[in-house]
C-alpha cells in the first residue's frame, strides 16, 4: 500500500472523498522515484503492514514533514498501518508555502485496536484515498529525517503508544432530571459525543479515552436514553418530550453548564438531527458538527408515501397507547434481538460483541425505557438534516460528514446528496462499515474526528 501520484490519484470533488479498496499486489504502482521512497517500498515488502511516504506533491527531499495527532508524533508505523492519516502535510521549517496538498491513495489499513496500535490482521476491503489541502493555518509542524523514517518502516525503531486517557463517569442536574455523561481529557479543545436512537454514552468508549489525550471529551445520555432520566411521554402530548428541540436544548445547556465554552459536537444516526438542532438554535455554542451517517428519518411524515400514511400512523398509534407496543418492546428487548438487529446495522458482524449487546441493553431495561422507545418510534413530525443543513452557516459552524457505506438503515446514496450543502466542507465515505462507525472502525473514526477538531479549533 502505497502514497503516490499516478492514475489512481484522482482529484477529490468539491465536498465528498472516498475510502476505496486496495489494489492487488500484482496492480502496477506510480510512486515517485526518490531514494527515500524506495527505502520505504523496501520495508513495505517484508512486512505485512503499509510503509508510507509522507512528503506532499514538490516538496524538497530535505523538508519531509508531519504532524499527526500529538501522542503520536514519532509514531510513524503505528498511523501508517492504521491509515491514520496525519493533520497536514506541509513543506518543513523555513518553507514560505503556506499550505500543501495532501494525497493518499491505496493506501491500505491493517487492523488496530482502538489505541491505533497495529495487530497481526489486515483488512484489505478498507483504505483511504482523498485529496485535501491543508488550512494555512497550519503552517508549522515537526520535521522528521528520511533516516527516521525508513528506520521506522522497517521496524528498527520501537513505539510505543501513550496509554489512554481516563474515563469518568458523572451527572448533570437538568430542569429537574439527572442526567449521565462520560468525560476524558483535561485539556485541549472541547468535543461532545452523542449517540443514536437506543444507543447511551456508552457507544462512544472506544472513542472517549482515546480522543481525551487530545481534547475535553464528554459523552452524553440524551434525556430518556442510557442511564439519564426518562420522563413518561404517555403522560403528555405525543412526541412533546422526546424531539429535537428539546435534546438541542439538553445539549445547549450542557455545553454552558459542564463543558463552560463552545465545543464541537460529533454526533451518530439521530443524534445527529440533534446535533444540527442545536447548531441552528445557537451557532455561538457550537463551534463545529461533525455527522456519522446521520438518519435520513425515512418514516417522517413528508416522506411516507400517501396511500401508507394512515395505515403507518394506525401502526404507530397503537404500539404506543395498547399492550401490544409493550408486547413489542419487550421482544426487542432481549439479548438476542439486540445482537441481531446491530448485526444487521453493522458491515462487519464480527464487531457485534457480547460487551456491545450489554452496552445497549442494559441501560433499555431501566424503568421507563419502554415508553420512550414506543413514543420515539411514533415521531413522524419535527426537522429533517435537508431542512436543518440549509440554515448553517458553514463560515460559523462547519459540518463534515463520515459515512459507512454498508449501512442498510441510511443508504450512502441517499446521504451523499447532504454532501452538496454550503455548510458541509467534506463528505468521507467507509467501505465495509456500516451504521455506527464510531462503534466498528474507531481506529478509522477517532483520528477522522480529530482532524475535523483540529482544522477549526
Amino acid at each position: 500500500a502505497l502514497l503516490a501520484d499516478g492514475p489512481h490519484a484522482n482529484p477529490r470533488e468539491k465536498s465528498r472523498e472516498f475510502y476505496t479498496g486496495s489494489p492487488k499486489a500484482s496492480h502496477p504502482l506510480y510512486v515517485h522515484t526518490s531514494g527515500f521512497c524506495q527505502q520505504l517500498l523496501s520495508a513495505a515488502t517484508r512486512h505485512p503492514l503499509s510503509a508510507l511516504s509522507l512528503f506532499p506533491p514538490d516538496t524538497p527531499r530535505s523538508h519531509f514533514v508531519s504532524r499527526p495527532p500529538s501522542d503520536i508524533t514519532t509514531n510513524v508505523m503505528s498511523f501508517c498501518a492504521a491509515a491514520v492519516v496525519p493533520t497536514s502535510f506541509h513543506a518543513g521549517a523555513g518553507s514560505k508555502a503556506p499550505s500543501a496538498t495532501r494525497r493518499v491513495t491505496w493506501c491500505t489499513r491493517g487492523t488496530t485496536n482502538a489505541n491505533g496500535v497495529p495487530t497481526a490482521k489486515t483488512h484489505p476491503d478498507r483504505s483511504l484515498s482523498f485529496t485535501k489541502t491543508a488550512p494555512a493555518s497550519r503552517a508549522r509542524g515537526q520535521s522528521m529525517t528520511t533516516k527516521a523514517l525508513a528506520e521506522a518502516a522497517s521496524g528498527k525503531i520501537k513505539i510505543q503508544a501513550p496509554p489512554n486517557a481516563e474515563v469518568t463517569t458523572e451527572y448533570w442536574q437538568w430542569e429537574g432530571h439527572t442526567i449521565r455523561y462520560t468525560k476524558s481529557g483535561d485539556a485541549g479543545p472541547p468535543l461532545v459525543l452523542v449517540h443514536g436512537f437506543g444507543g447511551n454514552a456508552d457507544h462512544w468508549r472506544k472513542n472517549t479515552p482515546v480522543l481525551g489525550k487530545h481534547c475535553r471529551v464528554f459523552a452524553i445520555d440524551l434525556l430518556g436514553y442510557g442511564f439519564s432520566s426518562k420522563p413518561d411521554p404517555m403522560s403528555s402530548p405525543q412526541n412533546e418530550i422526546y424531539n429535537f428541540e428539546n435534546w438541542s436544548r439538553q445539549l445547549r445547556s450542557f455545553v454552558d453548564e459542564v463543558v463552560m465554552e463552545p465545543a464541537f459536537l460529533a454526533c451518530n444516526s439521530v443524534g445527529g438531527v440533534a446535533g444540527l438542532q442545536a447548531a441552528v438554535d445557537d451557532n455561538t455554542k457550537v463551534k463545529g458538527v461533525i455527522l456519522l451517517n446521520i438518519s435520513l428519518r425515512g418514516l417522517h411524515v413528508s416522506k411516507q408515501p400517501a396511500l401508507a400514511k394512515p395505515f403507518i400512523k394506525l401502526l404507530q398509534t397503537t404500539l404506543r397507547t395498547t399492550d401490544v407496543g409493550r408486547k413489542f418492546f419487550g421482544n426487542v428487548a432481549r439479548a438476542e434481538t439486540v445482537k441481531s438487529v446491530l448485526r444487521e446495522a453493522y458491515g462487519d458482524p464480527t464487531a457485534v460483541t457480547d460487551e456491545l449487546v450489554e452496552c445497549i441493553l442494559k441501560p433499555g431495561l431501566q424503568p421507563g425505557a419502554a415508553e420512550v422507545f414506543l413514543d420515539f418510534i411514533s415521531y413522524s413530525g419535527g426537522p429533517l438534516p435537508e431542512d436543518l443543513l440549509p440554515q448553517i452557516d458553514g463560515g460559523k459552524t462547519p459540518v463534515r460528514i463520515l459515512w459507512g457505506q454498508k449501512d442498510p438503515w441510511e443508504v450512502v446514496t441517499e446521504g451523499r446528496k447532504y454532501g452538496a450543502y454550503p455548510c458541509v466542507d467534506r463528505f468521507i465515505e467507509l467501505p465495509g462499515v456500516g451504521h455506527c462507525p464510531m462503534d466498528e472502525a474507531p481506529d478509522l473514526v477517532n483520528p477522522l474526528l480529530l482532524e475535523f477538531v483540529n482544522d477549526y479549533k
